[in-house]
């Protein structure tokens, strides 16, 4: 071999080196691209994934949302500020009986047990009509949302007719269906409905449950719980007439048998 062509191919050696180490060095500078790429890829998810964390631990629940709600559907039959006046009865009757009531309240299913179906014949006869005020702070005080989830499905009875709300609100009392107060049972729409079933107006009635299941009455429900933190009212049941707390006559508790209630009521008529 001449000294010329060992020059030669010493030189095509050199360059076939030359130009594996450029392929190998693009490959290098390609996967450490790719590593990073991926890298920061990783920390934007890890990021983001933090961000929507943190966002849904901030975005307020249903309720907070159905009590901070500028719109408000409020079920027929009502009327005043959102709806949150609910009078029912002759308009020919002069006084009106104010009820204030939490439906997980089990005094209130007593009350309503015992006096309820009196309070129901006096209405229709027109001795004097009855307005409704809901509460929902059970819910606050033993966990829970039954309180308000039950006052909805009452304004979606509401919806349907005044004697639908008041057989409902019977029935959701019953010695049957009415919940131990630290049982949470109102806050499962199937079960309210469940108890709607027992309710000629109700049962089956395709309207009410879809209000029911869509929550349609949830931010009618917060405003009138509003009105009765409103009230000066601080426990439940309370009945009062012109202001004034219809007792049991032996002490400031509301009257809980029908003869109790009867004194009490001919008295606050009378006053």
């Amino acid at each position: 071999m001449s000294k010329r062509n060992s020059q030669a191919n010493k030189s095509a050696a050199r360059e076939r080196l030359r130009a594996e180490r450029e392929r190998q060095a693009k490959k290098d500078k390609a996967r450490r691209q790719i590593i990073v790429g991926v890298s920061i890829v990783g920390v934007l998810a890890v990021v983001g994934l933090g961000t929507w964390g943190v966002m849904q631990l901030n975005k307020p629940s249903g309720w907070e949302a159905a009590e901070d709600a500028k719109n408000v559907t409020a079920p027929k039959n009502t009327s005043g500020e959102d709806g949150t006046t609910v009078v029912i009865g002759k308009s020919s009757a002069k006084k009106t009986l104010e009820l204030y009531e939490d439906l997980r309240c089990p005094i209130c299913g007593t009350l309503e047990q015992s006096i309820g179906e009196t309070v129901h014949k006096d209405v229709d006869a027109g001795k004097y009509k009855i307005k409704y005020i809901g509460a929902t702070f059970i819910d606050g005080m033993a966990g829970g949302e039954g309180s308000k989830n039950a006052l909805s499905a009452l304004g979606a009875a509401l919806n349907v007719s005044p004697d639908a709300f008041l057989d409902y609100k019977a029935a959701l009392y019953s010695a049957k269906f009415h919940p131990e107060e630290t049982d949470d049972k109102f806050k499962d729409d199937s079960y309210l409905i469940k108890v709607a079933d027992s309710v000629d107006a109700l049962k089956g009635n395709a309207a009410f449950q879809k209000n029911v299941k869509d929550g349609t009455f949830d931010s009618w429900a917060m405003k009138m719980s509003a009105k009765f933190e409103d009230s000066g009212v601080r426990g439940t049941p309370t009945l009062k007439m012109d202001g004034k707390k219809l007792t049991d006559g032996k002490s400031e508790n509301a009257p809980m048998t029908v003869e109790d209630f009867n004194t009490a009521i001919t008295a606050a008529l009378k006053g």
